[in-house]
C-alpha cells in the first residue's frame, strides 16, 4: 500500500502538474491500483433536500440569494419524500446517497428532521452523506449519533483564490466545520471546484490544503464549474470564455489528488455532462473511481443512469458493489 503522507510541499505538488501528461497518469494510475479496485467505479445520487435562498455570495452558486439565478426557495423535504427519492436511487444502483440544504447552517429545529433522514436512508443499506453548511460541535454529534456516514463541506479552491469567490464565509470556518464532523465520528467528503479563472497555482493550493490536513478526507469531489447565468462567476465566463479549464488540466487535477491522497475516494462530480466520454475515460485513468450519477445535481443538469450505464460498460468498468460503510475512526485505524 502506497505511503500516507501529510507533508506534501507545494513545490512536490506543483512537479506533479508539470510532468508529462502520460507520466502524470502512469503514476496516479499506479498509486490508484496500488490502493483501489481498478475496475470499479462508486455509484452516487445527490438530492437537494432543501433548494435556494442560501444567504452565502459564493460566486459559483445558483441557489445563493445574490444571484440571478431564477431558482426558487423551497423548504425542506418532507422526510418521506426523501425516503422515497433513496429508494429509487439504491434501485438505480447507486451505493451511496448525498443530500444538501442550502443553508449557511442548519438551525436546531430542522434537526431532528435532518436526523430522521439519515436513519431511515441508512436503514435501506446506503452510505449516507449530507451538505449542510457549517455545522456545531452540537449538531455534527447528533449526525454521528444517527449514523451519518460522510459530511460533505468543500473548501473549494485554494486559501488565496477562495477569497475572490467567497465573502460570506472564511477558508478557516469550513476547516472548522471539517474539524467538528472529525470530533463527531463522521467520515469527511471535501473537495472543491476548478474551472473558475483560477490559475494553476491555485490548483496546486487547493490540493495541497487537503492533502496537509491531519488526515486526508475520504471522498474528494473534483467539480468542474457549471456556469449558470445569474451568478457572478457564470456571467465572468460567458464574457472571458478562455477562463474555463482545459480537459487535459482537469484531469492533472484528478491525477494530483489521487497521487497525495491513495486511500481516498475521487469523484467526478458537477461539470462530467458537458466533459467527453474520452475525458471520463482518462480522468477514470487519472484514478477517479467515484461519481454522481442521475439527472441532476442539486440544481444542474447531470448525464443521467442509462447514460453512465452505457459508459460504464463501453469502458469495461462496473459499479462498485455496496458494503458497510468504515467509521472515520476505523478508517484512521486502518490506515495505520
Amino acid at each position: 500500500m502506497t505511503e500516507i503522507r501529510t507533508d506534501w510541499t507545494r513545490d512536490e505538488i506543483a512537479a506533479l502538474f508539470a510532468l508529462p501528461f502520460t507520466d502524470l497518469l502512469f503514476q496516479a494510475a499506479s498509486v490508484h491500483r496500488e490502493n483501489h479496485a481498478a475496475g470499479e467505479v462508486q455509484l452516487c445520487t445527490l438530492l437537494s433536500i432543501k433548494t435556494g435562498g442560501c444567504p452565502e455570495d459564493c460566486g459559483y452558486c445558483s441557489q445563493s440569494v445574490h444571484a440571478d439565478s431564477g431558482v426558487k426557495a423551497t423548504k425542506l423535504m418532507d422526510v418521506r419524500a426523501v425516503l422515497q427519492s433513496a429508494a429509487q436511487a439504491k434501485d438505480n444502483g447507486s451505493q451511496r446517497f448525498c443530500m444538501g440544504a442550502a443553508w449557511r447552517n442548519p438551525k436546531d429545529r430542522d434537526m431532528p428532521a435532518i436526523v430522521e433522514i439519515v436513519k431511515g436512508v441508512r436503514a435501506m443499506g446506503l452510505e449516507t452523506c449530507m451538505t449542510l453548511g457549517m455545522l456545531t460541535p452540537k449538531q455534527a454529534d447528533m449526525l454521528g449519533e444517527a449514523g451519518l456516514d460522510y459530511y460533505n463541506h468543500n473548501i473549494d479552491s485554494s486559501p488565496e483564490y477562495y477569497e475572490r469567490v467567497i465573502s460570506t464565509r472564511t477558508m478557516d470556518e469550513r476547516l472548522e466545520t471539517l474539524d467538528h464532523v472529525r470530533g463527531a465520528g463522521i467520515n469527511v467528503c471535501s473537495g472543491g471546484i476548478v474551472g473558475m479563472g483560477e490559475t494553476r497555482e491555485d490548483r496546486v493550493g487547493f490540493i495541497h490544503t487537503l492533502a496537509t490536513l491531519e488526515r486526508h478526507p475520504e471522498s474528494v469531489p473534483v467539480n468542474a464549474l457549471v456556469p449558470v447565468k445569474g451568478t457572478v462567476l457564470g456571467d465572468m465566463l460567458a464574457d472571458t470564455p478562455m477562463a474555463k479549464i482545459d480537459d487535459i488540466e482537469f484531469v492533472r487535477t484528478v491525477a494530483a489528488a489521487r497521487i497525495t491522497m491513495p486511500l481516498s475516494m475521487v469523484r467526478l462530480s458537477a461539470g462530467r455532462e458537458s466533459m467527453s466520454e474520452a475525458t471520463q475515460a482518462l480522468c477514470f485513468t487519472a484514478g477517479a473511481n467515484s461519481i454522481f450519477t442521475g439527472d441532476k445535481l442539486l440544481t444542474a443538469a447531470n448525464a443521467g443512469d442509462d447514460a453512465d450505464a452505457a459508459m460504464l460498460q463501453r469502458l469495461g468498468l462496473k459499479a462498485m458493489v455496496a458494503q458497510e460503510p468504515m467509521r472515520a475512526c476505523k478508517a484512521m485505524e486502518a490506515a495505520e
